[in-house]
């Protein structure tokens, strides 16, 4: 039963619009119908033109209903026919058109700081608190355009920016480490990501907490989450503020919102190893179990990267005075981890989206939980489309951001039902939907009245009395184990 919630999102697009090669490490070749971890053959790597012979998802995987109290249905289309749709010339990438946007958005960051710097003074602008507040200004714009310099770099570690992989990783690798971001590090990690994007165990961004997770780490029992009061909003917003200054540095230093099964790693060098300061997973250390032992150089030329970075921060600082340096570099630093944040954090974070347990997921399933949004000018010119295109960059992500929106509009044909937007209210939607997403989003479940596979699709709920209520759950007989592991 829903509550504070309206039964149907009107916002929330599922049905398919009337308009409209290579393979990387984190999309599947085209020359099979779904990827080698798919776990058995089922509706969703059986192309909707064979669909007749096929149990009906309902009737197999029992009652789903996601948090806003919509019935959900797991995909039944392949990757092939998710690539099929595309039109060839999508697929194309060019250089030229890569540089030129990197020179473009350099342009942007290098006329900024000429313009306030030589402007923006004490004789051209007496006032204290109108400098102030046009420097603050100047922040802001600088963490627009580095925003866009990041997402270029995210272009090219996905082999997006250019055929070539040495242009493509010379280019990402220095415009990363312009922004302290290990490049090699990141791509590895974030490759991952992408192929086991919605597993509960594997994936790397925002995995949710299960239940059990929840009530340990407020000190509950796991069936007494449906009995809680409603988070008080002021401690909400100390999480969402906490996330936007330093969830990217901490994400990359901790693994913080990364799955938490080292102990797995192929090679073994998870094992004592966990999530958080000082225990051994970051993006910096080779021997970091997100790596394998063959990865070690490329860790180690993205630490250079950084190193050089550093090295040239630290002169400009002490030659022009740090107070400078904040405003200039270090204020729209922060405004770039902001936004990356963000646009991850609503990308892989929404009532509407399910999770899946190592049973139920396969690839297809996985990129389906994605949605896009949408930022206006500032997400689509400024920051490249990221924001509006990522359920298609999930599928397909060696298309290029100014390909993106062509074939995002080709897919939404074979997706149909299982195709997720979120376009209400434009770009302040984009920034109220992380209120929203916070406050109903604090941890998955399974349904109820799921059966079969469907037990493990895993949704969103909440304490707030927001969507759909959290399943009762009876205590535990005496004796059991409670906790996560239980």
């Amino acid at each position: 039963m829903a509550t504070g919630v309206p039964r149907q999102n009107p916002a929330l697009r599922r049905t398919m619009t009337s308009t409209t090669t290579d393979t990387d490490v984190s999309s599947p070749s085209t020359a099979i119908g779904s990827p080698i971890d798919s776990p058995r053959a089922s509706a969703s790597s059986t192309s909707l033109s064979s669909m007749s012979s096929i149990e009906p998802n309902n009737a197999s995987h029992g009652k789903l209903i996601d948090t806003y109290g919509n019935d959900f249905e797991i995909p039944d289309y392949t990757i092939k026919d998710i690539r099929d749709a595309i039109p060839k010339h999508c697929f194309e990438r060019s250089a030229a058109k890569g540089l030129y946007y990197v020179f473009r958005d350099i342009a942007q960051l290098a006329t900024t700081f000429y313009l306030f710097q030589t402007y923006v003074t004490p004789e051209n602008v007496p006032s204290y608190p109108a400098r102030f507040a046009l420097w603050g200004l100047y922040t802001f714009l600088q963490g627009l355009f580095g925003t866009g310099i990041w997402v270029l770099a995210h272009e090219c570690g996905h082999q997006s920016f250019s055929t070539s992989k040495v242009l493509n990783d010379t280019v990402g690798w220095i415009l990363h480490s312009s922004l302290l971001v290990p490049y090699f590090s990141w791509k590895i990690s974030h490759g991952k990501h992408h192929k086991a994007t919605g597993h509960i165990e594997r994936d790397m961004v925002f995995v949710p907490k299960t239940r059990e997770e929840r009530a340990s780490r407020i000190s509950k029992l796991a069936h007494e989450l449906s009995e809680l009061g409603e988070e008080t909003p002021i401690v909400t917003f100390i999480m969402l503020l906490g996330q936007q200054l330093i969830g990217w540095p901490n994400y990359l230093m901790t693994n913080v919102t990364g799955h938490n099964h080292h102990e797995r790693q192929s090679e073994g060098r998870g094992k004592g190893k966990q999530n958080g300061w000082f225990k051994g997973v970051n993006h910096f250390n080779p021997s970091s179990p997100l790596y394998e032992a063959k990865d070690a150089k490329l860790i180690l030329l993205s630490d250079l990267g950084l190193a050089i970075t550093i090295t040239a921060l630290v002169t400009l600082g002490n030659k022009f005075g740090w107070s400078n340096l904040l405003v200039w570099y270090f204020l729209p630093y922060l405004w770039v981890n902001h936004w990356l944040v963000a646009i991850t954090f609503l990308q892989h974070t929404d009532p509407s989206l399910p999770h899946y347990e190592p049973q139920s997921w396969n690839y297809v399933r996985g990129a389906a939980a994605t949605i896009d949004r949408e930022f206006g000018f500032i997400g689509r010119q400024l920051m490249h489309g990221i924001i509006e295109t990522h359920v298609l960059h999930h599928y397909v992500s060696t298309i290029p951001f100014y390909n993106a929106d062509e074939a995002s509009e080709a897919i939404k044909k074979v997706m149909g039902r299982h195709y997720r937007s979120d376009t209400r209210g434009g770009s302040i939607g984009f920034i109220t939907a992380m209120w929203r997403s916070a406050r109903m989003c604090q941890w998955v479940e399974p349904n109820e009245g799921a059966k079969g596979e469907g037990k493990g699709v895993l949704f969103f709920r909440n304490t707030n009395g927001l969507g759909v209520k959290p399943a009762k759950v009876s205590p535990p007989r005496k004796g059991m184990t409670i906790g996560a592991d239980e």
